[in-house]
């Protein structure tokens, strides 16, 4: 974004709020939710990473779905990966587990010159809303690392080769 580029910029800053970003009709293929997702995007100062965040409202899917089955289906779906992890379900866990910087934030570099994806589901149950959050390198995880990555399955070498 050369706006974000000319060097005289805050430290975090949202945009898009249109709600017409570039990538919303990838999203809403892929996310197969039937609806386009609420997509804000947001840039900051620090030179690499990232947090993904898609909000969720419970009645967007199957009846009766609880945050605890949307976190069992990523963990499925993902067990055998060997670049995305799902991480503790809930927010309690999560903090168990020291994955929230001071105990209360996401922080977006902390995977910094990685392949590696790390998945979040947040939610509350009581309000029928979930949060699910993808914390990557934009730039190992980003485009080039994906272009390596599908060469690599591609050709039927080793996944991880070259990344």
């Amino acid at each position: 974004m050369a706006i974000f580029e000319e060097g005289n910029c805050e430290p975090w800053s949202g945009y898009g709020f249109s709600l017409e970003h570039k990538h919303i009709p990838e999203m809403a293929k892929y996310s197969k939710l039937g609806k386009a997702p609420v997509f804000q995007p947001q840039i900051a100062t620090f030179d690499q990473g990232m947090v993904v965040s898609v909000p969720l409202h419970y009645a967007w899917l199957k009846e009766g779905t609880q945050g605890q089955d949307i976190h069992d289906t990523l963990v499925k779906y993902y067990e055998d990966s060997e670049f995305i992890s799902v991480m503790p379900a809930g927010e309690d866990a999560i903090k168990e587990a020291g994955l929230l910087e001071r105990g209360a934030f996401l922080r977006p570099d902390t995977l910094k010159n990685t392949n590696k994806m790390e998945l979040f589901v947040f939610y509350n149950d009581k309000t029928e809303q979930a949060i699910l959050c993808a914390r990557l390198d934009n730039l190992g995880k980003g485009a080039s690392g994906a272009a390596v990555q599908n060469l690599n399955l591609a050709l039927g070498v080793d996944e991880n080769t070259g990344l």
